[in-house]
């Protein structure tokens, strides 16, 4: 199954990521394609956050989603199409709503943590843990409004621009102290379109996903 991926990476690179255990917070339009990308290059230890129903709404954008699952759970969407994918991986899910009260019962034992939820306290909230307790962390910022894939990249929150997201947690980052350098976040600079309803496309949550999962690959192969 992953014979190109190891011919690419080499086989101690994929034992390294077969071994690591990965926190995913989030399986909509950004966390849905990173929980993909990660399937599809070999991680195995995977928990998965989520506590909503799909939407038709989602169907636009989030990969677990189609016709026939509106209603269903996302976390088990979620787990079935990890598993019908690779049925070896051992992906478990907790259908929760994070806050900052409860988060941090679920986030201990992960050698990466990524973000790909839409809550900013708790996107704050896993910046301050991070520095804190010294854990590997990848945040998704905004990807609403905007339709260029080619503006995402993975940064430091200080390098930011026309980012909504970003520009709410680096003043927090600011007002509490934390140098946002040291924030690896996933970001567009481009600049969101002036709509004030809810409107996405797939092409930069999708791509933003990816980015996510390719952040934790490289740092594994890397170092």
């Amino acid at each position: 199954m992953f014979d190109r991926l190891i011919k690419l990476i080499g086989e101690d690179n994929f034992n390294k990521i077969q071994n690591k255990n990965i926190l995913l917070i989030g399986v909509g339009g950004v966390g849905s394609a990173t929980l993909e990308t990660l399937v599809r290059n070999g991680f195995i230890n995977i928990t998965i956050i989520d506590f909503d129903i799909v939407d038709i709404t989602n169907i636009n954008r989030q990969l677990i989603t189609n016709s026939s699952n509106v209603g269903n759970k996302k976390i088990d969407e979620a787990i079935k199409r990890a598993k019908l994918i690779n049925p070896l991986c051992n992906i478990k899910g907790l259908d929760i709503k994070l806050d900052e009260d409860n988060i941090t019962d679920y986030i201990n034992n992960y050698d990466y943590i990524i973000d790909a939820c839409d809550t900013m306290s708790v996107k704050f909230k896993l910046i301050e843990l991070s520095m804190s307790n010294n854990f590997k962390l990848i945040e998704s910022m905004g990807t609403a409004k905007k339709l260029n894939p080619s503006k995402l990249s993975i940064t430091t929150l200080d390098k930011t621009e026309y980012d909504p997201i970003a520009k709410i947690l680096r003043k927090k980052c600011r007002d509490n102290k934390i140098n946002a350098k040291k924030v690896h976040v996933v970001s567009s600079i481009e600049r969101p379109l002036d709509i004030q309803e809810k409107a996405t496309s797939s092409m930069v949550p999708n791509t933003a996903g990816i980015l996510l999962a390719s952040y934790v690959i490289n740092d594994i192969i890397n170092n």
